[in-house]
């Protein structure tokens, strides 16, 4: 790169010489004892890269595990010349272990060979690695595995004297396999995820995979002695063009560095080199943003000459992705007329991304302390935002993934023929903003602020697409909701209930009383008759509605009536009606809120933030006055999932309601604490909770030793009416 360097040994500015192949070792830790159960190696500013199977042994899983860890925090050390630091990771892209043949499942016992066994974890680290420069760690270059290449691994604990010295002896691009000669180190336990680094490259060319063992006594399980005919220190690696294209296939692209260059030279470089002659006339100035480009993006430089020249200057803002942008940052204060044609030279080419380096790691930064609630709802707010693109996700992704594909998008579709372009990134993060709590909506939006700034767009633009986010968040919640059954139950006996119905088409217009006939006591079964007929004839009426929500009106003594495992089956009928396995049924106690009306502000102030705050959970020997004081504190708590012993569970439960929190979880089979039902469905989102509950409830008809609990949703949602039956008392008459 002449003038600018990749970082040295010592961070330096100054920095020219390679840095120690070491350095690039990551180790991933055991959450058991914290000992090294792996390697990694640098990928790129703050992710890294190692085998699927090293993660899951940390984890204390099976080597072949293929469920993606979500939520998993792994411990991993990185080095320097001085010293090591400690930090967290995340996976955020997952390749489990597969057969190489393509066949379904894990590789099964005994295969030596397998695909996939790849994983991106992003990290972070509580402090810089010692001796290194701000920006991270070194990242080391990539090349093709090939046969014939000395490479060199390392144990995971990343100590010198582990190194292990081998030599390709086949490659097919999929499997290299490692010979190393007997002396020093072998490969072994511990070595897997580690690079595989070529001096004669410089670079690394793939991953150590697996070591082929010596036979064992199938008695002490110790290696047998040594005989001419055994295996002797082979091991094999994943070759850099396989990890290549699974990554890329994986949605990863984005990390692997530099684009490669265009054959005849990159169709902007020369013109941005024309503008640099007239932005920096003279080689201080050049060389004051060179070090400025250079310490944004992690670089190294000469210290002589003071300044590159300006076809070296152009030529790393064409291959470093994000150096135009780290200058454009830091000229526009001082000449926003320049970075307007910088930024209109750097569209000619492909390479240069729409962030700066600190405003990427910001970015990042403010999604990763979004809450989870809103965080699920994100690829939702990514489409609204931008219908017109494609290829955007529908489930909940990574971060990182995410702004990969959205810093591509250099428009909106939103702008007029003689308008700026507004990056779609940007009308992404306004729409996500609106989902958010108010701290971290007004921090998105400061964040959004700069970024428009730099690239000289108009507030105005951005108003309108602050606006149009604000407009479709209203819409959101004006939502037509589903249409719902009420069912008002009153016990009478062992197995006699009264009942009344009400039909809510969910148009806002309220409940309507329905024709149930005599007002006479009646058993469940005959009970289930009338509500599942009643919600036959809502079905008819309205096929494009969905199904209907049940919503069961009941006293403080109701909330365990079995009213989800209620069926009919109508005589001479083939098909069961369960009412809890075909509808999402849900329980609401009016008189618990009625008597404790100081809580009714509290109620809409939780219900208000049902889709943002982070769920409750309470377990062990809880008290009520232990959940009185945590609710109290917790005021934004919306959801509260209740996993405390039977004895206490139903005054918990009670509290919880009376308190205002209109979404409380529960399990009714459950007598001990813990409940592996309300665990399982605790974790979806919000508002899809009805039906979640729902398909569990399926499950126990078909699945019954695998599902033996009994959830039990309450739902108090204050924007939809309730009958007038319920502002009397539970036991008038209407």
């Amino acid at each position: 790169m002449g003038w600018f360097r990749a970082p040295g040994p010592g961070g330096g500015a100054g920095a020219e010489g390679p840095a120690d192949p070491r350095h690039r070792v990551v180790s991933v830790l055991s959450a058991a004892d914290g000992r090294s159960a792996g390697a990694g190696v640098v990928l790129a500013r703050d992710h890294l890269l190692t085998c699927a199977h090293v993660v899951n042994d940390a984890l204390g899983k099976g080597a072949f595990e293929a469920a993606r860890p979500d939520g998993a925090v792994l411990r991993v050390r990185l080095r320097g010349p001085s010293g090591q630091v400690t930090g967290e990771a995340r996976v955020v892209h997952w390749l489990p272990p597969r057969r190489l043949d393509g066949g379904e499942g894990p590789p099964g016992p005994g295969e030596l060979e397998w695909a996939g066994d790849l994983a991106v974890l992003r990290f972070s680290l509580a402090e810089p690695v010692p001796a290194q420069r701000p920006a991270g760690p070194p990242v080391p270059e990539f090349r093709a595995m090939c046969v014939g290449q000395a490479v060199r691994a390392w144990h995971g604990s990343a100590h010198g004297g582990t190194f292990a010295e081998v030599r390709v002896r086949s490659c097919d691009g999929r499997v290299g396999y490692l010979d190393g000669a007997l002396s020093g180190m072998a490969i072994g336990p511990g070595y897997s995820g580690g690079p595989l680094w070529s001096d004669a490259d410089d670079a690394v060319v793939g991953l150590v995979a697996a070591a082929l063992l010596p036979p064992l006594d199938p008695v002490t399980g110790r290696p047998l002695p040594y005989e001419a005919g055994h295996l002797t220190r082979r091991s094999w690696g994943i070759p850099w063009q396989r990890i290549e294209d699974e990554l890329r296939a994986a949605g990863a692209g984005a990390l692997l560095g530099r684009a490669e260059p265009e054959p005849d030279g990159d169709p902007a470089e020369g013109v941005l080199a024309d503008l640099l002659v007239n932005v920096f006339p003279t080689p201080v100035s050049r060389g004051e943003f060179a070090r400025a480009v250079a310490e944004r993006c992690g670089l190294g430089h000469r210290t002589r000459p003071a300044a590159p020249t300006t076809e070296e200057f152009a030529r790393v803002l064409v291959t470093e992705e994000r150096a135009l942008a780290a200058l454009t940052e830091a000229l526009r204060s001082r000449d926003p007329a320049a970075v307007e044609s910088l930024l209109a030279a750097g569209r000619l080419s492909p390479v240069p991304r729409l962030l700066s380096p600190r405003e990427h790691e910001r970015l990042r930064s403010l999604l990763d302390a979004v809450p989870g609630p809103v965080a699920a709802q994100v690829p939702e707010a990514v489409r609204a935002a931008l219908p017109m693109a494609a290829g955007l996700p529908h489930g909940t992704v990574p971060a990182g993934e995410l702004l990969g594909r959205l810093e591509r998008f250099t428009g909106d579709s939103r702008s007029g023929p003689s308008e700026q372009r507004v990056p779609g990134l940007l009308r992404a993060v306004e729409f996500v903003a609106v989902l958010c709590p108010a701290p971290e909506r007004a921090r998105l939006r400061l964040w959004a602020d700069g970024v428009a700034a730099r690239l000289g767009i108009p507030t105005g633009s951005l108003r309108e697409r602050r606006a149009d986010a604000e407009e479709w968040a209203r819409g959101r919640a004006r939502r037509s909701a589903p249409p719902r059954l009420l069912v008002h139950l009153g016990t009478v006996g062992a197995d006699a209930f009264r009942l009344r119905l009400w039909c809510d088409d969910g148009t806002g217009s309220g409940p309507h009383r329905t024709d149930t006939g005599p007002d006479r006591d009646r058993t469940a079964a005959q009970a289930a008759r009338e509500v599942l007929r009643e919600l036959a004839r809502l079905c008819r009426t309205d096929p494009d509605a969905g199904r209907p929500v049940v919503e069961v009106l009941v006293d403080r003594d109701g909330l365990e009536i079995p009213v989800d495992e209620w069926e009919f089956t109508e005589p001479g009928g083939l098909v069961p009606g369960v009412l809890g396995a075909e509808y999402a049924l849900v329980v609401h106690c009016p008189e618990l809120l009625r008597r404790n009306e100081r809580f009714l502000s509290d109620w809409r102030h939780r219900w208000e933030r049902l889709e943002s705050a982070d769920p409750l959970r309470l377990t062990g020997a809880t008290q009520v006055r232990e959940v009185y004081g945590m609710l109290l504190e917790r005021r934004d708590a919306a959801r509260v999932s209740v996993e405390v012993p039977a004895p206490v569970r139903r005054e918990v439960v009670q509290v919880c309601l009376a308190m205002g929190v209109p979404v409380v979880l529960w399990d009714r089979a459950a007598a001990q604490d813990g409940s592996p039902a309300v665990r399982q469905v605790a974790g979806a989102p919000a508002r899809a909770l009805p039906e979640q509950v729902r398909s569990y409830r399926a499950k126990t008809l078909h699945k019954p030793a695998d599902h033996t609990g009994r959830p039990v949703l309450a739902w108090a949602d204050p924007d939809r009416a309730l009958p007038e039956l319920q502002l009397s008392e539970p036991t008038e008459a209407p």
